[in-house]
């Protein structure tokens, strides 16, 4: 039959996933760093991810197709799926991060929670500013082609290593692009290949590593190493290690 469905121009896209977040049929998924239709069949017509395409890659024709899936319709609103890169969730939208002075606001609010909290040290207390410079930074959520990867200086890290060492955004996300991932939890074959496509995709600078002295978060190491010689494109590297107890060892 014929009716209306989206044509998406991969040339163009940018893999932004905000097509994905708009449509609920879950048409859309963002697959090696692009939009992709999944099947026309769940392409309901309605055009709800075309005022979402910021480079205008997605255009809606009139076809001879198969019939929209019904059965799909607002699928993700009754499923609350949530889950990894393109599946819709507008938290995984890329998005580079402009960090503004502290308000008076932002600190009187620490004061007044530091001076009512019970004080376990004698640390100084006060706002610590983050220093994260995009969002997403789950290894499964970014998209090799956001433009926060170009020229980057690249902080991988296993995700425990921020909760182990106290100055983590200071001494190691600070003005760096930062992803992390669990080497013992994640697939780390596709740790290797997505890192592996944000290397070829763009120029990074350099990568360092920050792994936990445990075992296991070896894996994160093989991951970034593997990647450099799968997309041939070795970059100056440094390996740091955190211990349990949270100091650099």
């Amino acid at each position: 039959m014929k009716r209306n469905v989206i044509e998406i121009n991969e040339e163009t896209c940018i893999g932004c996933g905000l097509c994905a977040t708009a449509c609920m049929q879950g048409a859309i998924e963002i697959i090696d760093g692009k939009a992709k239709l999944v099947s026309e069949s769940y392409c309901d017509g309605l055009g709800m991810c075309l005022p979402k395409c910021p480079v205008d890659a997605i255009h809606m024709v009139e076809k001879d197709t198969d019939t929209f899936d019904d059965s799909r319709k607002n699928i993700k609103a009754k499923t609350h799926d949530h889950g990894e890169e393109g599946c819709g969730c507008a938290g995984s939208a890329a998005k580079t991060i402009e960090r503004k002075p502290i308000t008076t606001f932002e600190l009187q609010t620490v004061k007044t929670i530091t001076n009512t909290a019970p004080q376990k040290t004698s640390e100084p207390t006060g706002f610590i500013g983050s220093e994260l410079m995009q969002w997403p930074v789950q290894l499964r959520l970014v998209s090799p082609n956001a433009p926060y990867f170009k020229d980057a200086d690249l902080l991988v890290a296993a995700d425990c290593t921020a909760f182990a060492y106290g100055d983590f955004h200071r001494d190691f996300i600070k003005d760096k692009v930062t992803v992390i991932g669990c080497p013992k939890l994640d697939d780390n074959n596709y740790n290797i290949d997505k890192i592996a496509e944000i290397l070829t995709a763009n120029t990074i600078k350099s990568i360092t590593v920050v792994r936990m002295e445990v075992p296991c978060c070896n894996g994160i190491i093989h991951a970034v190493k593997e990647a450099m010689l799968k997309s041939k494109c070795i970059v100056p590297y440094r390996e740091v290690t955190i211990s349990t107890d949270g100091r650099i060892k």
